[in-house]
């Protein structure tokens, strides 16, 4: 089966195939956007991670005729009311400025208390089939937010994200931009979400 990831981020590709291989599932082909003939990219002007995701994954099955998988994500902060959410790449005014984002986002919590400073990465995959067909999955990393940038992995608001995991005690833990991708993977909230889509896609496999 062909299997069309809405993405040509190939860290996306990869961590959708670590998780068929984990779950034995085999017979998937997996198709960037890159793999495909070009097709109009689709405006994400939901008001939730699962619209875009949708947005995306819909224009993916009706483009190429493949099952697709596509999802949205960011970075929801307790003291903001969920914000940046769907905003987050876009948080400073400029799409894809990972500084910007981080220094505007320092600024708005800089008399947060610490004990205030929860947050989570949310990611929704949604896996749309051409006839029409539709699933949705949430996965969320839960943690909390530094005062300063601290790792050089990842990438968008990582270097200030501490996982739940790394909440140690009399410490402050790891960032996510400290993490090695493999610990990464096995904790993020993409992960989770593409987890729960694993299913369905071996389903399909076997269809």
């Amino acid at each position: 089966m062909k299997l069309h990831v809405a993405s040509n981020n190939p860290k996306k590709l990869n961590e959708l195939r670590r998780i068929l291989d984990a779950a034995g599932i085999s017979g998937v082909e997996l198709l960037a956007l890159a793999d495909v003939p070009d097709y109009p990219e689709p405006v994400e002007d939901g008001r939730t991670f699962a619209d875009n995701a949708l947005i995306k994954a819909r224009a993916g099955a009706a483009a190429t005729g493949y099952v697709t998988v596509a999802d949205d994500s960011g970075l929801t902060v307790d003291e903001l009311n969920g914000m940046p959410g769907v905003l987050s790449a876009r948080w400073s005014g400029q799409h894809g400025d990972d500084r910007a984002n981080n220094d505007l986002l320092l600024a708005q919590l800089a008399d947060v208390p610490d004990s205030r400073r929860g947050a989570a990465f949310i990611s929704v995959c949604a896996l749309v089939t051409p006839d029409g067909t539709e699933r949705v999955a949430e996965g969320e990393w839960r943690g909390h937010l530094l005062r300063e940038l601290v790792g050089d992995n990842g990438f968008g608001y990582d270097p200030l994200f501490v996982p739940m995991e790394e909440e140690l005690i009399g410490a402050e833990g790891r960032s996510s931009a400290q993490l090695t991708a493999a610990e990464k993977d096995a904790l993020s909230h993409r992960g989770k979400a593409l987890e729960q889509l694993a299913p369905y896609i071996a389903n399909l496999a076997r269809a």
